[in-house]
């Protein structure tokens, strides 16, 4: 019973994940308004989606969210996927300048600070002397 609060993080998570690559690398994605010409915005995505190298993230999305909703490959999947969270939120804070007031971003952010807090012992044989 106390694996159950981990596993339904984990398989949220990662089905968000698995969703939104999926959406992107199927063309699912809705039709969003361009952003204004020349704001940071606009510049980012501009290098971003023609050069393929969003299409290589959403692709890392989906395999990390699948690591992410098994158990047994979770902290895998929260290694991949955390320097993808990083620059989400990097995005919003400092290019888009939303902040973190999407509330998206909050449970991507909370599911994945969760996981991270139970799996914490895990995570700390990267950093220590073993």
């Amino acid at each position: 019973m106390k694996r159950l609060a981990p596993n339904l993080a984990g398989g949220l998570l990662g089905l968000m994940f698995i969703a939104f690559g999926l959406m992107f690398l199927l063309g699912l994605v809705p039709e969003q308004p361009a952003p204004p010409e020349g704001s940071p915005t606009a510049l980012f995505m501009g290098a971003m989606a023609p050069t393929g190298y969003l299409t290589f993230v959403k692709v890392l999305e989906v395999i990390g969210g699948a690591l992410v909703a098994l158990p047994r490959t979770r902290n895998l999947g929260l290694l991949v996927l955390g320097p993808i969270l990083v620059n989400i939120v990097a995005f919003h804070v400092f290019i888009a300048g939303e902040g973190l007031l999407d509330p998206l971003l909050l449970v991507i952010g909370a599911l994945a600070a969760f996981l991270l807090w139970c799996e914490r012992r895990a995570f700390a044989r990267l950093v220590t002397r073993a």
